[in-house]
C-alpha cells in the first residue's frame, strides 16, 4: 500500500504572517496599539565582544507602531521591529557588513546580543538601549 503523496511546502507569505500575528489572541491594531507604548527615540549602544570590528558604536533609532527605523547620517541599510512585548530584531548592513540583533526593550532601557560579518570576518557582542 502507497502512502499518499504529501502536499509540497508551504512557503511564508504575507498572509501566513498575518495569520500568525491574529493567532497571538489580539486583533493586529490592538498589537499595534500595545507595540507603540515603545514608540519614541532611542540612543543605542553596541559593543564588540569577539571579532575585528570596531570597538564600540552609537546609533540613533526612532520606534513607530513596533517599527524601528534609523536616524543617523550614517549611510546604512537598517530594518527592525518591536512586538507588543518588547521583543527587539533588526538587521543592518553597510557595503559588505551585515549584523542581526536581537533583545528585549523595557519602558526605558534595553539591551541584547548582536552578530555580524565584514570583509575582515566574523563578529559578535551586545547592545543597550535608552529612551531619549
Amino acid at each position: 500500500m502507497r502512502s499518499p503523496a504529501l502536499p509540497p511546502p508551504v512557503r511564508l507569505s504575507a498572509f501566513t504572517a498575518l495569520a500568525g500575528l491574529m493567532l497571538t489572541g489580539l486583533p493586529l491594531a490592538d498589537q499595534t496599539a500595545q507595540a507603540a507604548e515603545f514608540d519614541g527615540r532611542w540612543s543605542v549602544v553596541v559593543v564588540t565582544d569577539k571579532g575585528t570590528c570596531d570597538r564600540a558604536y552609537r546609533y540613533e533609532v526612532k520606534v513607530e507602531r513596533g517599527r524601528v527605523d534609523y536616524v543617523g547620517d550614517a549611510a546604512i541599510d537598517f530594518a527592525g521591529k518591536v512586538s507588543p512585548a518588547g521583543s527587539v530584531h533588526v538587521d543592518l548592513g553597510k557595503g559588505r557588513s551585515t549584523a542581526r540583533a536581537t533583545g528585549k526593550l523595557g519602558r526605558d532601557a534595553g539591551a541584547g546580543t548582536w552578530t555580524g560579518a565584514s570583509g575582515n570576518g566574523a563578529c559578535s557582542g551586545r547592545w543597550e538601549a535608552e529612551r531619549r
